[in-house]
């Protein structure tokens, strides 16, 4: 009986066709004589036939079946004229990826693409050769980077590990005091880290400089930070899957807090602590060597941030918005 499940004909089937097909045999009884479907014979013969007189060689065919494999991933990128024109403009506005893939269906309903593919053609080769955009993006990285968790911590190998899909809804929603996010900030030429807690409803910002980037160290940071505020303050932390964050469970038992972890390769669901930050940089670029930043230095940007006004809090500052949020909660 032929068989209803598809897959395609090996090299010695395709032998076994050509000598049938130069029998001068119909589809049915090809398909019979190779226990194939009728459908399966007439799509490999559409396929992989050449020629003017539309032979077809089993060596040949096995070739070009292997070509269609390899090439089957390398989809083209932004086929429509009208999607690569949207996509450069907006570039070169520095829009980012993310942004031009959610607008392009308000400019052209219908018209769907993702950041993922913005990607992949900014960084295709003829790409850069004709019109380089890389650029123009946020990063600007001179090849892709991977996307996701660094190697040292692909496997979620956190203990007590609790998902940021379980954190409640009012969390999310900002109108509770006491909800922070965590994130450290790195530099390439020290030794030295910053850890950067963020209160999720006032954003407010607490700055420690780490002589290594450890868990014990960013335990106790957060820890000697957080033990100063009331209970009510200090309700939840939000970390990503770093293996810095390991010891979050000592942590709440010393605060009484609950943790919570990004998904993989979704460092945007704790977006307050990602865009503060994206502040700090400004100051204290990557490059910059933390051992050579003093602890001074350090509360003077803490200071900075806290009192710089915010348009989401209807342009009180931070420090405002904490204290009074703690005075209506005592």
């Amino acid at each position: 009986m032929a068989q209803k499940t598809y897959c395609q004909l090996s090299s010695r089937e395709r032998d076994h066709l050509a000598m049938l097909r130069a029998q001068g045999l119909s589809l049915g009884q090809m398909a019979v004589g190779l226990k194939r479907h009728k459908s399966t014979i007439s799509r490999e013969l559409r396929r992989n036939r050449a020629g003017p007189y539309n032979a077809y060689g089993a060596a040949n065919a096995d070739r070009r079946a292997r070509q269609r494999k390899r090439q089957a991933g390398r989809r083209p990128r932004l086929k429509k004229q009208c999607i690569r024109t949207y996509v450069h403009a907006k570039l070169r506005l520095g829009w980012s990826p993310e942004l031009i893939a959610g607008r392009l269906p308000i400019r052209y309903p219908g018209l769907h693409i993702s950041a993922e593919a913005i990607y992949q053609y900014v960084y295709l080769p003829n790409i850069r050769r004709q019109e380089n955009l890389v650029p123009c993006l946020v990063r600007a990285h001179k090849r892709r980077q991977l996307k996701g968790h660094r190697h040292t911590h692909r496997d979620l190998h956190i203990p007590g590990r609790v998902s940021i899909r379980h954190r409640p809804t009012y969390v999310h929603s900002r109108k509770q005091l006491g909800h922070w996010e965590n994130d450290g900030a790195l530099a390439r030429r020290s030794v030295s880290a910053l850890n950067v807690l963020v209160e999720r409803k006032t954003r407010l910002t607490k700055i420690t400089k780490l002589k290594g980037r450890t868990a014990r160290a960013t335990r106790c940071a957060i820890t000697r930070i957080l033990s100063h505020y009331p209970k009510h303050a200090r309700r939840s932390i939000t970390y990503d899957n770093g293996s810095e964050n390991i010891e979050h469970r000592e942590a709440n038992t010393v605060l009484g807090t609950k943790s919570y972890f990004t998904e993989p390769y979704r460092s945007w669901q704790k977006g307050t602590v990602e865009n503060t930050i994206g502040l700090i940089r400004r100051v204290l670029p990557k490059k910059t060597n933390f051992d050579c930043v003093s602890d001074r230095q350090i509360k003077t940007l803490e200071r900075h941030l806290n009192n710089r006004p915010r348009k989401c809090l209807n342009f009180r500052t931070p420090l405002e918005r904490f204290r009074h949020s703690v005075a209506l909660t005592h």
